[in-house]
């Protein structure tokens, strides 16, 4: 299949384009590399660098690709930066969406559409694990952004014929196999790498809280390997185009299981092989004490299955990209 991927030099995008391609598609990658990186995509690829909110750019790449499927990976994803600059969020995330389907409905576009939402949605869940249908009540900007995309995708799909998926994440993790690519964001807010880069550097992690309603006291929360989650959007992507009329659905994708942070912690002490220096911080406003899926949808209709979701490839992976680039892309 072809595959137009917005955002596709970001973590998630490349690890999806890595993977896709390793699996015979074809990917063009669209970004703006605000906040991608050229590098984590084979030079080889067909790449367009634009903005979403231009729209003459982007409706002359969907007239001349005659894509199978679009997949939007081009949010802001930084839940403390959503809400000290919410209007970065409702113009990249809100806008760039909207920007996207009026450009598919003037063109009639018979592609499918994948769109990256998250557990975010959620806010603090009424139950655990989170099933699609539970209440949504986002508690930051950036979870409101998501679900503002959700509820517009479904209305285009439903008026304008179009078939669309929302894919949840829950916590993604992790690195490709054969190296290369990893996580790299810039401030790092998620714990998986902050360990890792903390017991690199022989520094000082620190856990935000330990008096959660859990069993150890610290947040639980449900960890998919990054490339478990590029199988899974092309998995949906097969779905889609096998369908007639217009579609809409919203599927979860993670492992239904949840680790603590110092559970986290532990596991990375074991793989690594050496102790890691923690201290106990506040708690971040926000924090629910546990997220983690209910994917029973995702395995009856994608049929999803995790392959290296278990913990120890998710951090001998991490690891394994942190060693070779412990400063990101940034090489110097």
């Amino acid at each position: 299949m072809r595959f137009l991927v917005i955002g596709g030099a970001g973590y998630i995008g490349s690890h999806f384009v890595r993977e896709a391609t390793r699996q015979g598609h074809e990917c063009t990658v669209y970004d703006n590399l605000e906040r991608g990186f050229r590098e984590s995509l084979d030079p080889k690829l067909p790449f367009i660098k634009a903005d979403l909110l231009d729209a003459k750019t982007l409706e002359s790449t969907l007239e001349k690709g005659r894509f199978d499927a679009i997949y939007h990976f081009a949010a802001f994803a930084l839940v403390g930066e959503s809400v000290s600059q919410p209007e970065l969020y409702y113009e990249n995330n809100v806008e760039g969406v909207r920007v996207l389907m009026e450009a598919m409905r003037k063109l009639k576009s018979q592609a499918a559409l994948i769109f990256s939402s998250s557990c975010a949605v959620f806010g603090t869940p009424q139950n655990l694990p989170i099933s699609e249908e539970d209440p949504k009540k986002p508690q930051s900007p950036y979870g409101k952004s998501k679900l503002i995309d959700e509820w517009m995708i479904e209305d285009y799909c439903h008026a304008h014929g179009i078939r669309g998926m929302a894919l949840r994440y829950f916590n993604a993790c992790g690195a490709d196999k054969d190296g290369g690519i990893g996580e790299a964001h810039d401030p790092e807010t998620h714990l998986i790498p902050n360990v890792i880069k903390a017991a690199l550097a022989k520094q000082t992690v620190t856990i935000f809280g330990d008096d959660f309603n859990t069993p150890d006291g610290t947040c639980v929360r449900d960890y998919i390997h990054v490339t478990d989650l590029a199988d899974a959007h092309i998995k949906a992507a097969t779905y889609l185009c096998a369908q007639k009329g217009p579609l809409y659905d919203a599927i979860h994708l993670g492992t239904g299981n949840g680790y603590s942070n110092l559970e986290i912690l532990k596991a990375a002490e074991k793989v690594m092989g050496i102790k890691i220096d923690h201290k106990i911080g506040p708690r971040r406003a926000g924090d629910p004490a546990g997220l983690y899926a209910d994917n029973r949808k995702a395995k009856k209709i994608l049929g999803f299955v995790t392959r290296y979701s278990d913990l120890e490839t998710i951090l001998k992976t991490a690891l394994a990209w942190h060693q070779e680039a412990p400063h990101g892309y940034n090489r110097e």
